[in-house]
């Protein structure tokens, strides 16, 4: 039996998914985690065989969550899922170390073959995602602004989106106050906004926040 933490901050999402995950029968959720950083706690102490992460987990976003696990459990598969579309941060999922990344609107079966295929070692990429991306081969689709931002520029910008303090921002990411700044700064070029307000609107349009 496989051993699966569950990162999400909602009891009853947990409570219903860790019923999916036991149907399974290859499965059994040992350990459930309400933020992050009990997330990434758990990580360190526990040899699991799956990690399942909400994208959204409080304390940490789920990508910084994800990349910290990457650091000291390279190996470890960790399941994004996510209330957002695949469009909007699947890919910036795969690129940061996600095995695979399921929107929680999907259905039963999807997950167990997500589960199954990543416990296995490949990636699980969804039928819709892949759909999407063979349609976009050639064509000129119009990218979203944030799409051009790096990895870093994009977590800045979703801190600031939510109102985090420059100070918070820099002790979260690991950084000085300055390079918040320096950051802010190139996002703002790169968008074409102004202020802290337009890009803030922006995510909100956008469901980065």
């Amino acid at each position: 039996m496989k051993k699966v933490l569950i990162a999400d901050d909602h009891a009853i999402f947990r409570e219903g998914l860790k019923r999916l995950v036991a149907k399974t029968g290859d499965f059994m959720v040992t350990h459930e985690a309400a933020d992050g950083i009990e997330a990434l706690r758990y990580v360190r102490e526990i040899d699991f065989d799956l990690v399942i992460l909400d994208i959204s987990i409080p304390g940490r976003s789920g990508l910084d969550v994800l990349m910290d696990i990457r650091k000291f459990k390279p190996k470890l598969p960790v399941l994004i899922m996510s209330m957002y579309p695949e469009e909007q941060f699947a890919l910036r999922a795969y690129k940061v170390g996600a095995a695979g990344y399921l929107t929680k609107g999907g259905a039963a079966d999807e997950l167990f073959t997500a589960l199954r295929r990543i416990a296995a070692g490949k990636r699980y990429v969804s039928q819709a995602l892949a759909e999407a991306l063979a349609d976009g081969l050639g064509s000129e689709i119009e990218k979203p602004l944030h799409d051009e931002l790096s990895l870093r520029e994009y977590q800045v910008l979703c801190k600031i989106a939510n109102g985090v303090k420059p100070q918070q921002v820099a002790d979260e990411l690991g950084m000085g106050v300055k390079t918040v700044g320096t950051y802010r700064a190139r996002i703002l070029q790169k968008m074409h906004m102004k202020s802290n307000a337009e890009l803030t609107r922006y995510a909100l349009e956008h469901g980065l926040s």
